[in-house]
């Protein structure tokens, strides 16, 4: 059995996953690829938003009346993906 993510490691995943799709993913799409129940993306979405990591923006999509969302990674958040990359590199380096 797979060990479990860390916070840290959640938070790495779900920032890489909105930088890999061009740095704006859709709610739903981020909650599949960070692999998340609705729940607990969440939650870890607003504290995203607080630490300003991440923003979520609106639009208005051609064939919805409703308006759309979606999560935006900041500059701060992709400092934070460089930062912890080579943190973990280290940590790598040495076996831990």
């Amino acid at each position: 059995m797979a060990a479990r993510r860390s916070r840290l490691e959640l938070i790495f995943d779900i920032l890489s996953s909105i930088q890999n799709k061009g740095g704006v993913i859709k709610p739903t799409h981020l909650m599949y690829k960070s692999n998340l129940s609705h729940k607990l993306l969440n939650n870890y979405l607003e504290e995203l938003i607080k630490k300003e990591l991440i923003i979520i923006e609106e639009y208005q999509a051609k064939k919805k009346k409703t308006p759309s969302k979606v999560v935006k990674i900041t500059d701060k958040g992709l400092g934070f993906l460089e930062e912890f990359r080579r943190i973990r590199e280290f940590t790598d380096a040495f076996g831990l």
